[in-house]
């Protein structure tokens, strides 16, 4: 195919009715767990928030075992 041919030609233009658009539909429930997800105090979000805070202790843990130093004094906040 020449690089130069316009991509609208009348052997490729579709004269066809519009298609449709689409809305994408969310989930209904999480894609671990049945709970539904949602804002404010719910189960999703303690689930999540701990989640994060795992990972968050986890990185400190590893920060703590390669500096072989705390955290504290590592970030500064500690002389």
């Amino acid at each position: 195919m020449n690089p130069f041919t316009p991509l609208e030609t009348a052997d490729n233009v579709d004269d066809a009715k519009p298609k449709a658009l689409t809305v994408p539909v969310p989930p209904a429930t999480s894609a671990t767990t049945g709970d539904v997800p949602d804002f404010g105090w719910s189960a999703y979000a303690e689930r999540v928030n701990g989640r994060f805070a795992m990972l968050g202790f986890s990185a400190v843990v590893l920060i703590e075992t390669l500096s072989r130093d705390s955290f504290l004094h590592w970030a500064g906040l500690v002389p």
